[in-house]
């Protein structure tokens, strides 16, 4: 027997007779510890802290817990390594339970990862005599953290094969992500894979619509009609705002075209069916990973019952209950939480128009030319501020909210707790958007009788259509998002390593000299010294800190990018493609900070995404609908359809001019200045062009009539095939489209139905076998 140097430190190998070599294995030089607790030291045995860290320590004794104490500096170090009977305990449980059919953990050796999810429960579910639990203890300070300890063979092939940005465009190894992080983990990853590869034809054709609207860019006539138009327009503001020319907003309505085009409505159409399609593949994908592991029968709220059974064989169940007291204040909380949340909706309208007028008054000439989208464009920042903020505050919420609850079981205060938290999430990303949506510029009013916030106007739509400035919101709040938030992610816990390294290089020659003593002593079963445990801790206790909330915030980050990719994808068709650049980097920025940066996640076993599952279809149905209003409302796509064939000059029989020529001049109404009502909206001043002229007359966007500002039976028409199209748009061909994909799509392949059923037909064969031979062995 020998030592080798290697990324544990050293090894034990043996040399056989003909010369070969064998490593010998890892029992045989070291024994693992399945958690590590970290207290301060506390010097003062009276001290009421030391005597809770005495207690909880008995307490896990008493379960046959080996815990190992080492002190480092002003920390105390608690090594955990449970019993072997534990886990048997577990395996035969698990065997005679309903939800396992022939399950990965029933037979062979216990993996640490089964080992690591055992032992974490047990730890929670320990109670010292004073009632407090881990969790208590860890919150007044009693312990400092807890953690589970990385496998360093097994961690350094996930380096090698995943967890690095050589490995950015090859394929993820799941089956080794499962066997490391447990299958929770590995869903995660298998699911931001298969959405990653799907958004591939997603962004293909956003691409292809976005060069549509470029390539007619320039012969565009209803650019053209913008660009070369003598319209005086109507005032903004109220205050230093003057009447304006509709040329100078060529550059906008040139924008307009590029997201707002006839190829718009196929491209939402198409994904409302891909939502439906990636869901309906996904579960095929799922069941086909889900059946390889063994899992596909897994109950996890009976495998809960099954570790409180080895934690406590005496344990009593944990009753269901429901309380309507309890559901009623749940559902005011809510309520008033929402409110709340949509109340800040306003707030962030009012910004915006408090901030046009007040910009447009401004020395800087840019910012008074521009002043509507530097408004814009502020809000949406300020809307990405609030988003940052509100989800702090929706997490301490939905978390007091399950406290009121108080389900019986972890698996279903995660659900009720996901529900809540993506509620919370969506009104506070979505409740903004949905006002620039739907009725900016629809509720402002009209000369003479304009719609005020105190002394201000509401804002009003660009005469080249609304949706440029949902694309803006938009656009500014993904980016920032995903671009901000990543960077956090990753440079936050790539500083705390570099900070962490000197710490443990100075452990390495005590190490090395610990392990070349044990080689010397040529002992068979040899443990490491207390230096080589504590060099392994400190290296696991410097990594940025993990919990139950850490794959949480990376399943609502993404499900959070699938709604902007899908709900409003109308007005954005390049979303798609944001969304594939992010998530190709995104799935290795989260390997690698998995890996290498972060403790170990506690691995957890499942057979779905959970809640999440319920969640993705809910926003493939809001989809539908947000596009075929978008479509329907928010686009200029159905007023020029009525223009091209009930108003224009080819529904006259015109063949010598552009269908839609005279399409803007068609969509504005002219206000007159000798009408007393209008007079008080606008000053003299106001009035003056820049050339020094005083007009009369002004044109605003809107179909009202030029004597009393009624709404003429053009506004009826179009407001009626709006409506109409919505109608058709969601119920007879996207929503039957998704139901024909639904359909047409089993959710579990064939080939995982047979294999499933061979399965079951060889375990019941081996049960019966069983018998057979425990029938012979009583004879």
């Amino acid at each position: 027997m020998f030592c080798r140097s290697s990324e544990e430190g050293f090894e034990l190998w043996d040399r056989q007779k003909d010369g070969t070599e064998h490593l010998l294995p890892p029992t045989a030089t070291r024994r693992t510890f399945d958690y590590v607790l970290v207290a301060h030291k506390v010097d003062d045995d009276t001290n009421q802290k030391a005597q809770r860290q005495r207690a909880f320590i008995q307490q896990l004794e008493k379960k046959n817990i080996i815990v190992i104490r080492i002190v480092h500096d002003d920390k105390v170090f608690f090594g955990l390594r449970a019993p072997k009977k534990m886990f048997e305990d577990y395996q035969y449980l698990l065997k005679v339970s309903d939800s396992c059919n022939w399950c990965g953990d029933v037979r062979g050796a216990v993996t640490q990862a089964t080992r690591i999810r055992i032992v974490h429960f047990v730890l929670h579910q320990t109670f010292i005599n004073t009632g407090e639990n881990l969790k208590e203890l860890l919150m007044k300070n009693v312990f400092e953290t807890i953690f589970c300890l990385h496998e360093r063979k097994a961690q350094k092939k996930l380096k090698l094969k995943w967890a690095q940005w050589s490995s950015l465009f090859t394929g993820q190894p799941v089956q080794e992500i499962k066997c490391y992080f447990g299958e929770k983990v590995a869903l995660y990853y298998l699911w931001l894979g298969w959405y990653t590869k799907l958004l591939v034809p997603a962004a293909a054709l956003g691409v292809v619509v976005f060069l549509y609207g470029l390539a007619f860019f320039n012969t565009s006539p209803l650019i053209k009609e913008v660009c070369n138009s003598s319209i005086i327009m109507c005032p903004r503001c109220d205050n230093r705002c003057t009447v304006w020319q509709l040329s100078d907003t060529c550059a906008y309505a040139k924008v307009s075209h590029l997201f707002d085009n006839e190829g718009t409505v196929a491209f939402a159409m198409f994904m409302a069916i891909w939502a439906t399609l990636f869901l309906e593949l996904w579960k095929r994908h799922r069941a086909r990973h889900v059946s390889q592991w063994k899992v596909h029968d897994w109950c996890e709220d009976e495998d809960e019952l099954i570790l409180e059974i080895v934690n406590d064989p005496n344990c009593a169940p944990k009753q269901f209950r429901h309380s309507y007291l309890r559901s009623t204040v749940v559902l005011i909380l809510v309520t008033l939480m929402l409110m709340l949340i949509i109340g800040l909706a306003h707030v962030l309208v009012v910004f915006r128009v408090v901030a046009a007028p007040l910009l447009s008054e401004g020395r800087l000439e840019f910012f008074r030319d521009h002043a509507n989208t530097v408004a814009m464009m502020l809000g949406a920042v300020l809307h990405y501020v609030t988003i940052q903020i509100m989800t702090r505050v929706n997490r301490w919420v939905s978390l007091k909210l399950c406290d009121i609850e108080k389900t019986n079981s972890f698996a279903a205060t995660e659900r009720s707790f996901t529900v809540k938290m993506f509620t919370f999430q969506f009104f506070t990303l979505f409740s903004s958007l949905f006002y620039v949506a739907f009725f900016l510029g629809r509720i402002n009013g009209h000369p003479g009788n304009y719609v005020r916030i105190a002394r201000w106007r509401l804002e009003e739509c660009h005469p080249s259509g609304c949706l440029t400035d949902l694309f803006i919101q938009m656009a500014v709040i993904m980016l920032l998002k995903q671009t901000v938030n990543n960077i956090f992610e990753f440079t936050v816990p790539w500083l705390k390593s570099c900070l962490s390294r000197n710490t443990a290089k100075k452990l390495e020659r005590k190490c090395g000299y610990c392990y070349r003593k044990a080689c010397r002593d040529e002992k068979r079963h040899v443990e490491p010294c207390d230096t080589c445990k504590l060099r392994d801790w400190l290296r696991n206790y410097h990594l940025a800190n993990t919990d139950a909330f850490s794959l949480f915030n990376e399943f609502l980050e993404m499900v959070v990018q699938f709604s902007f990719t899908t709900i409003f994808v109308a007005a954005f068709p390049l979303a798609p493609l944001l969304a594939l650049i992010n998530n190709i980097f995104e799935i290795r920025l989260d390997a690698i900070k998995m890996v290498r940066l972060e403790r170990r996640l506690v691995p957890r076993k499942t057979n779905n995404i959970g809640v999440w599952t319920n969640v993705l279809e809910a926003i493939g149905v809001l989809a539908v609908i947000a596009n075929g209003l978008v479509i329907g409302v928010s686009s200029d796509f159905i007023p020029r359809l009525v223009y091209r064939y009930h108003y224009g000059p080819c529904a006259n029989g015109s063949t010598h001019t552009h269908c839609m020529e005279g399409y803007i001049k068609d969509t504005l109404s002219t206000a007159f200045i000798s009408h007393s009502a209008v007079r008080g909206d606008f000053l003299d001043i106001q009035m003056m062009t820049d050339n020094g002229f005083n007009v009369t007359q002004c044109s605003y966007r809107d179909y009202r009539s030029d004597e009393d500002y009624n709404l003429t039976s053009k506004f009826w028409l179009v407001l009626a095939v709006r409506f109409a199209f919505v109608i058709l748009f969601e119920q007879h061909v996207v929503v039957l489209c998704k139901f024909i994909a639904a359909w047409f799509v089993p959710n579990i392949p064939i080939q995982v139905k047979n294999d499933r059923l061979h399965d079951k037909l060889a375990r019941l064969k081996e049960e019966l076998r069983e018998l057979k031979r425990s029938r012979s062995t009583d004879v």
